[in-house]
């Protein structure tokens, strides 16, 4: 009797919750040694944690009771692989899309932490780091269409192209122009999602914020036209629209906050200096030549 164990016991060494054992027993995929005649108390052996690793193994990989139980009474190397990797095909697949549900909270961290930073209204100039985005084929508008058109005709061919909505949309312009001409009408939608291949490159970035629903941005790129112009900027490459609030966050449209950035150059400041001193120097060999003459 050295050798048979309560179901608390086996519980103990196995670490196996007694209720599952019970459990496993009831549906036949792991029975004790035997049970007391009168009290119906269930008895295990030692011998039969050896058995017991075999359930726990497969449970552990979540491989179905029902499956575990067929594999128990007719098992073989051959059955197992297949079944290994059928599991680890299931496995990886879920790993995947864990994996795309990570990037997306951690995208859209991204973006509310720093709606929660920014100054609501201001232009600027900011270092911008590299972002990568997926750039939706060009748009194509009826004469008084406006982006729902287009968005809503994509949307239906987005599960066939693998692109995933999750991440947020924003849109692409092909200039700060284009986009003060047509807020409502981007040449391009963008999901801000890290496995695409269209690239906004790191740099300097004059960058806008404001509050408004899609296409309703106010006067931003007039003003940061201006700011432009006032701080001697050139303005190079397409416009960015990310919306760093939208429906995710807030209820009311009105709160949406945008960020729009365009690429810049600093504008070359004629350097007086040097002529200065190349007018200066030029004085001094024309009073050297007024001397020797004299």
């Amino acid at each position: 009797m050295e050798d048979i164990l309560s179901i608390q016991e086996f519980s103990r060494i196995s670490g196996v919750e007694s209720s599952t054992l019970r459990y496993w027993d009831e549906i036949g995929i792991f029975t004790p040694l035997k049970r007391h005649p009168e009290n119906n108390y269930r008895y295990y052996s030692a011998a039969q944690l050896l058995a017991l690793n075999f359930v726990t193994v497969l449970s552990d990989l979540e491989i179905p009771l029902k499956t575990i139980a067929e594999l128990r009474k007719e098992r073989d190397p051959e059955k197992l692989l297949a079944l290994l990797e059928k599991q680890e095909h299931q496995m990886d697949m879920e790993m995947r899309r864990l994996r795309q549900r990570y990037s997306i909270i951690h995208t859209r961290r991204e973006l509310i932490n720093l709606g929660a930073r920014v100054e609501v209204e201001a232009i600027s100039v900011e270092h911008l780091e590299e972002k990568a985005m997926i750039l939706w084929p060009e748009n194509i508008y009826s004469e008084n269409g406006t982006f729902i058109e287009p968005l809503s005709e994509f949307i239906a061919q987005t599960a066939d192209l693998h692109i995933n909505l999750s991440f947020p949309v924003g849109g692409y312009y092909s200039s700060l122009e284009a986009f003060a001409e047509t807020p409502d009408r981007p040449d391009h939608f963008v999901s801000i999602d890290p496995i695409g291949t269209h690239v906004r490159k790191a740099g300097e970035y004059l960058v806008g914020y404001t509050h408004g629903y899609y296409g309703d941005l106010s006067d931003l790129p007039e003003r940061m036209l201006a700011y432009a112009s006032e701080h001697s900027l050139n303005i190079i490459g397409p416009a960015y629209i990310l919306y760093l609030l939208e429906e995710i966050c807030t209820k009311d449209p009105s709160k949406y906050l945008a960020q729009c950035s365009v690429g810049i150059t600093r504008r070359k400041l004629r350097d007086n200096s040097q002529g200065e001193r190349r007018s200066f120097a030029g004085d001094r060999r024309q009073s050297a030549k007024d001397r020797r003459e004299e």
